[in-house]
């Protein structure tokens, strides 16, 4: 029997088995690809994941991975600079391939000790009081006390649990791959800066090795969007766009992605949850996606283990779903007004010009970015300071930097003062007395998530925030 099986290996349940073995909880990860995608297709690590990675140790060999580059914009594609003092020590986009970020966050799962399995779909379930009898494809059954689904856009746990998956269905469709033309480059980017001019979801540019990548609109919505795009397909879409087909041959990969726009109505159904694009999908503008999906990961890890553990407030596993569907629905509404803002169509691009004149404020500008690199979030934790509730950024200490301190996924108690103690809660959560610490407050807590939990110099006060959030204390 496991403690938690989880469908899907793809970033958000990679990360979610590693948050779930820091605290020693049994994991199986159960994959139905046999093998990894064959196309590389880039995204983007936004500034709240990047620091998500830092906290876990994992923030060096992403890098060495990646391309850094600026934050400015990544709204709507409106080109702006990115605004100045960002509040993070890692104030960048990083490019970065997909299959690279899915290979390093499953070998981080797999070296805590989370068991992958390949080739293996979720085909049924059934939960009782005790747990969770999952069975696979192929007839074989497994028991857990938890069942997370993370099994994308298309999740067959969220459908067998009958969850409604409510918004709107595609209204356009996009292709994207990578291939190879047969024109000169000058006169493909005279082209497409003409089309840009206008189109701003377009593009054909080089990617390395004579490879071009291409982004193509297309008039229509395909009947199966599981079904891949053929190269003719792309010529088309070029040909209606820039008058020709710029001569494309040689695909390396070819995918196709859709407007479409929903969320479950919930995060949870007695010990099923889901997590990632199994909740929530929507078009890629911002690219949002996957770090959407690697932060409900970790702020669901700690919390499941906690019940696991037998240490979890009560109503502690069910504070997912109600500080991560919010989220999701800010991230849809963002997402379906940046749409809005890439339409050729006039009205749309008149309020595209309108917000472009009002990203030249400095506050608007900062909003919209820290929006998209989800740094603005500020869970309701009750009435306090502007920070409780927000996550915190890495920090100088007097022995090294914060997120070097939150590698172990545990509660964290930052103490300016020195009188502080965590007695009671030791297995849970670490004490760093340092009155040098670079905050303007007496001290804090903080959640393994990195986010602010409380902030005081008193100790019954704190005592009981550690209570609330770690149980109660061991002796």
């Amino acid at each position: 029997m496991f403690d938690v099986i989880i469908a899907g290996c793809g970033p958000t349940g990679a990360m979610l088995a590693a948050e779930l073995r820091l605290h020693d909880v049994r994991v199986l990860v159960l994959e139905k690809e046999l093998e990894p995608v064959s196309f590389v297709r880039l995204v983007g690590l936004h500034i709240r994941s990047i620091e998500l990675m830092a906290m876990r140790g994992l923030l060096d060999r992403i890098l060495e991975r990646g391309r850094p580059r600026s934050v400015g914009g990544i709204f709507a594609a409106i080109p702006k600079p990115a605004p100045e003092g960002l509040d993070s020590a890692h104030a960048y986009l990083l490019g970065i391939p997909q299959p690279v970020v899915n290979h390093l966050l499953e070998e981080h799962a797999i070296a805590l000790g989370a068991q992958v399995r390949s080739g293996c779909a979720v085909a049924g379930f059934e939960q009782d009081d005790e747990g969770v009898t999952v069975e696979l494809a192929g007839g074989e059954r497994l028991r857990s006390r938890y069942l997370v689904g993370c099994d994308g856009a298309r999740s067959t746990v969220r459908k067998l649990l009958g969850v409604g998956f409510p918004g709107e269905p595609a209204r356009t469709e996009t292709l994207m791959g990578e291939m190879e033309v047969g024109v000169p480059q000058e006169e493909i980017a005279a082209t497409v800066a003409e089309i840009r001019e206008t189109n701003k979801v377009f593009s054909l540019g080089p990617f390395g090795e004579g490879v071009y990548r291409v982004v193509v609109p297309t008039k229509g919505v395909s009947e199966d969007r599981a079904e891949p795009p053929t190269l003719e397909d792309f010529k088309q879409g070029l040909r209606d766009i820039a008058g020709t087909d710029f001569g494309v041959h040689s695909p390396r990969w070819l995918s196709r992605f859709g407007d479409a726009t929903r969320l479950a109505e919930r995060y949870r159904v007695g010990r099923v949850l889901l997590a990632g694009d199994a909740a929530h999908i929507h078009p890629p503008t911002g690219g949002q996606g996957l770090n959407l999906g690697v932060q409900d990961a970790f702020n669901l890890g700690w919390k499941l283990a906690a019940e696991i553990r037998g240490w979890a407030p009560e109503a502690l596993l069910d504070t997912y779903q109600t500080e991560r569907h919010p989220v999701a629905e800010d991230v849809l509404d963002n997402t379906r007004a940046q749409m809005e803002l890439l339409s050729t169509e006039p009205g749309p691009q008149a309020v595209r010009r309108l917000l472009t004149e009002l990203m030249d404020f400095g506050e608007v500008n900062r909003h919209l970015t820290e929006k998209i690199t989800a740094i603005h979030i500020r869970y309701d934790f009750g009435e306090g300071p502007d920070l409780l509730g927000r996550r915190l950024r890495d920090i100088d200490l007097k022995q090294g930097r914060l997120y070097d301190r939150l590698h172990r996924g545990r509660g964290l108690v930052l103490d300016r003062t020195e009188r502080l103690t965590v007695e009671g809660w030791p297995d849970r959560v670490d004490l760093i007395a340092d009155p040098t610490a670079a905050l303007d407050v007496p001290a804090i807590l903080l959640r393994p998530d990195g986010h602010v939990a409380w902030i005081g110099e008193n100790q019954q006060d704190l005592n009981d925030h550690l209570a609330r959030w770690f149980g109660k204390p061991a002796n």
